[in-house]
């Protein structure tokens, strides 16, 4: 049956007049400003990194639409958030050009394939969660290490708006869990799955960085390793890992604080 709330009940009609009255613009940056004697060769690596990851937005609005069927208000939020994530990608491409860098087009074209369903809805949306609190982190992180301020400022603006995005994701994924508790095993299996190692895994990296057009190319996992080699602050992965980890526990009720007991309560619920 298709869930189709009232217009008052619908989120997304809330996150969408959130974004009409407030979100920033591609015209309000001054790229004209940038300093280019600030411009090192790991920010540009950093940026070009950061389109590959947020061109697979049209993958993910394709995959989200097909997954969610039967949901019109997260089909909705979908088409909003992917508008945003356009809007980052070509923000950072924007960049890129006034730099005097270029991303082969060939390779953004590679990401349009969609992705494979998650095992469960719920797990889908987990993995979104995962995968905004991962960008916000290291976009807000990096901002306070780039001198460039354009750039610096850009990464903030996105960082903010993946904080948004990820607390609208746990919304979806609150509501789909208490409609289908049944889905709980794939959202830990899920939690288990990204933050289980020392690296920084991301959905694009699980299922993207073996593409051919992507040889020799930067990635996402090229613009995460330079984060975590040159610019992340001593305990900054276990930082990101426990934000995810509560951010878990506080949709399920469950002690997640480590991997340890995300395994433990994955045992539980498939006993």
């Amino acid at each position: 049956m298709t869930t189709v709330p009232t217009m008052a009940g619908m989120h997304s009609f809330d996150v969408f007049r959130h974004y009409d009255r407030g979100h920033w613009r591609l015209a309000e940056l001054p790229l004209e400003t940038i300093d280019r004697s600030l411009v090192r060769p790991e920010h540009v690596t950093l940026v070009k990194s950061a389109v590959m990851g947020e061109s697979n937005v049209i993958a993910a609005v394709h995959g989200f639409l097909e997954e969610f069927v039967d949901d019109y208000d997260f089909s909705a939020f979908a088409v909003v958030w992917g508008y945003q994530e356009v809007q980052h990608h070509y923000a950072f491409a924007a960049w890129l050009q006034a730099v005097g860098e270029t991303v082969d087009e060939r390779a953004v074209a590679a990401m349009r394939a969609p992705y494979a369903p998650g095992s469960t809805p719920l797990a889908t949306l987990a993995t979104n969660i995962i995968s905004e609190l991962t960008v916000n982190h290291v976009y807000r992180a990096a901002s306070a290490r780039v001198a460039e301020p354009v750039l610096a400022d850009l990464l903030l603006r996105a960082s903010r708006d993946e904080a948004a995005h990820a607390r609208e994701f746990r919304f979806f994924a609150a509501r789909r869990l208490a409609g289908h508790p049944d889905e709980l095993g794939s959202l830990l299996e899920t939690l288990y799955v990204y933050t289980s190692d020392d690296s920084i895994r991301h959905p694009v990296s699980m299922f993207k960085s073996g593409l051919e057009a992507l040889e020799g190319h930067e990635t996402i996992d090229t613009g995460f390793r330079l984060f975590l080699d040159r610019m992340a602050a001593d305990g900054e992965l276990d930082a990101l890992q426990t934000k995810i980890r509560r951010t878990f526990a506080g949709l399920t009720d469950l002690d997640l604080s480590s991997n340890a007991r995300v395994r433990r309560a994955l045992a539980e619920v498939l006993r």
